[in-house]
């Protein structure tokens, strides 16, 4: 069997089909007219019957194959090709026909738990679009390709997110993570799932994640240390903007002599101003009723 995909074309539907009941007829009304007009003729009324019997047969042969539909023709085990052509159409009656649809497929996944880089379960789905390229491969290479390309794609997710982490929270030198990653983890994805499916002649058009999560039993904490992440460089950007405010006013009080201040004044005061620059509260006024060293 040569393995690659060949094209073929039936013969015309419509003109077989009139040939073919044309010979149907003949054959049912000739033993009468025979019977009627030339009678003792029962060899002739033999062969008619026999014509009768295999335009029936030979009406087997008729396929219609709509728009983007294939015909996967095979003749006693042997691949005779794939007929592309939309229409009526007719072929050896002796041949197995198998239809085949070349239209855009949609696989929206379910979500999956698997384990990232870092081992933490996490949640993933993907959505991947594809159709069959390939019909020989399709039919002939894999047991049955649509099953295929719903095991080798969860396949291809749990091979991508044990690869990478979800962010990277815990692996700070992580250049992509599942998480941040955007179009070139999508396009890993799709790369992958191309290697995987050109065995069955399947074309990847497009594949992307489309849910992505921390697993249940982990989320509150993720959620939480997230969270945590996110307060805690907040507050060092707050710190880090006090200083830089208290430093500016030291230099302007200085630099225009406003008031003198020792050491103990602009601790204070530098005290105060940290205080009140860094505090998630509003500042509340305090009245001192005796000096700065009492």
């Amino acid at each position: 069997m040569e393995k690659k995909e060949k094209f073929i074309s039936g013969k015309n539907g419509f003109g077989m089909l009139t040939i073919l009941l044309l010979f149907a007829i003949a054959g049912i009304l000739a033993p009468v007219l025979i019977e009627v007009y030339v009678p003792q003729t029962s060899g002739i009324q033999w062969l008619m019957l026999i014509l009768t019997v295999v335009s029936l047969i030979m009406l087997i042969g008729l396929s219609i194959i709509k728009p983007n539909e294939a015909l996967v023709v095979t003749f006693f085990g042997k691949y005779q090709g794939t007929c592309f052509n939309n229409g009526f159409f007719w072929f050896n009656p002796f041949t197995l026909r198998l239809t085949i649809s070349v239209r855009a497929r949609n696989v929206n996944g379910e979500p999956i738990k698997v384990n990232d880089k870092m081992g933490n379960p996490i949640m993933i789905g993907i959505v991947l679009v594809w159709k069959v390229e390939d019909t020989f491969k399709a039919n002939f290479d894999v047991d049955n390709y649509i099953k295929f390309v719903d095991v080798q794609s969860e396949a291809a997710v749990r091979n991508l997110a044990g690869s990478y982490p979800y962010d990277n929270i815990e692996d700070e030198h992580a250049e992509i993570t599942l998480r941040g990653g955007g179009e070139e983890v999508n396009n890993m994805l799709e790369s992958a799932l191309t290697d995987r499916l050109a065995i069955a002649g399947i074309k990847v058009i497009e594949a992307r994640i489309s849910y992505l999560a921390y697993a249940p039993e982990i989320a509150g904490a993720m959620l939480q240390r997230q969270q945590a992440t996110a307060v805690v460089a907040a507050r060092f950007k707050i710190v880090e903007g006090a200083v830089s405010m208290v430093e500016l006013a030291l230099k302007q009080m200085s630099e225009k002599k406003i008031i003198e201040l020792d050491d103990d004044k602009k601790a204070a005061m530098v005290s105060n101003l940290m205080v009140v620059l860094t505090s998630d509260r509003a500042a509340a006024p305090v009245v001192n009723t005796g000096t700065l060293y009492n």
